[in-house]
C-alpha cells in the first residue's frame, strides 16, 4: 500500500556534497535553514555526497557538520526520507541514528494527497548502460559491501577515488544516449508502480518528460543536480512546481 503524503513535500537530488564545494555547501546550509524547515517531509534522492565511504567517515569534520545540520532538520519536526544514489549507497544505520532520517529501499511508492507516484534515484532506468548495470548489481550486493566495508578506511577512500577516475574516463567513451534514461525501462517502473507520477534524479538533465503508458499520460520529473544554488521540487496544494534557492 502506498504511503499517504500530505504537503509541504519537497524533493532533492544529487547535491554531491564535498568539502571542496564551499558554494554548495551553502547552498545546503541555506536550504536546511529556510525551505526544508517549513516541510512536513523532505525526500533526498541520492547522491547526497560526492561519495560516501562507510558510515565511520562521521568522524570527519566534513561529514559531521553534514550529518549536524540533517539531525537538527528531523528534530525541528521535517521527515527526511533518504534513498541512496550511485555515489552514496553505503550509507548506513549508523548515519541514519545519527542524522535522524529514513533509510528506504528503492522503489519508494507514494500517494501525494491521493496522487500514487514513485520515486527512484533514476540509475536503474538507465538500463542501455550495460557496464555500469553490472557494477551497479555488484556494489548493491550485501556481500560486497561487507567485503569492502571491512577494509581499513584509507583504503577505502583511495579505491573509491580511482572508481570515479575511471567512470570519468569511460564516460567520454558513451554516448550521452546510453547514460540516459530507457523509455522502456520508464514504462515498466511506472506499470509495476501503477502510477502516473514519477520524480528522479540521476541524470543532471532536470526536465518534465510525458510518457503514454497503456493509453495514458504519466508525468516523470527529472531532478536538477547542485551547483552553488538548492533547486528542489516543492508538492504544495496538490501540485509539484520547481523552485530554485540562490545563495
Amino acid at each position: 500500500m502506498n504511503t499517504q503524503v500530505e504537503g509541504p513535500v519537497l524533493f532533492i537530488a544529487d547535491l554531491h556534497l564535498c568539502a571542496a564545494e564551499a558554494a554548495t555547501t551553502r547552498a545546503f546550509e541555506a536550504f536546511v535553514a529556510g525551505p526544508a524547515r517549513q516541510a512536513k517531509t523532505l525526500y533526498i534522492l541520492g547522491d547526497l555526497f560526492e561519495y560516501w565511504a562507510g558510515d565511520d567517515d562521521l568522524a570527519a569534520p566534513y561529514h559531521r557538520h553534514i550529518a549536524d545540520l540533517l539531525a537538527e532538520l528531523t528534530k525541528a519536526g521535517t521527515e527526511i526520507i533518504f534513498v541512496a544514489g550511485n555515489r552514496d549507497f553505503l550509507i548506513g544505520t549508523d548515519f541514519c541514528t545519527a542524522t535522524g532520517i529514513t533509510l528506504a529501499t528503492e522503489p519508494v511508492t507514494l500517494s501525494l494527497s491521493a496522487r500514487p507516484a514513485i520515486l527512484l534515484h533514476g540509475d536503474v532506468l538507465c538500463t542501455d548502460d550495460h557496464a555500469y548495470q553490472v557494477f551497479r548489481q555488484q556494489v548493491r550486493n550485501p556481500g560486497w559491501q561487507a567485503t569492502f566495508l571491512a577494509r581499513p578506511l584509507d583504503e577505502r577512500r583511495a579505491i573509491i577515488e580511482s572508481i570515479r577516475a575511471q567512470s570519468e574516463a569511460g564516460k567520454q567513451q558513451k554516448t550521452a544516449d546510453i547514460m540516459d534514461i530507457n523509455e522502456s525501462a520508464v514504462v515498466s517502473a511506472f506499470q509495476s508502480a501503477e502510477c502516473d507520477l514519477m520524480i528522479h534524479g540521476h541524470t543532471h538533465r532536470p526536465a518534465t518528460h510525458i510518457h503514454s503508458v497503456n493509453g495514458r499520460p504519466c508525468e516523470r520529473w527529472v531532478l536538477s543536480d547542485w551547483h552553488g544554488t538548492a533547486p528542489y521540487l516543492a508538492w504544495t496544494d496538490g501540485a509539484l512546481t520547481r523552485k530554485e534557492l540562490f545563495i
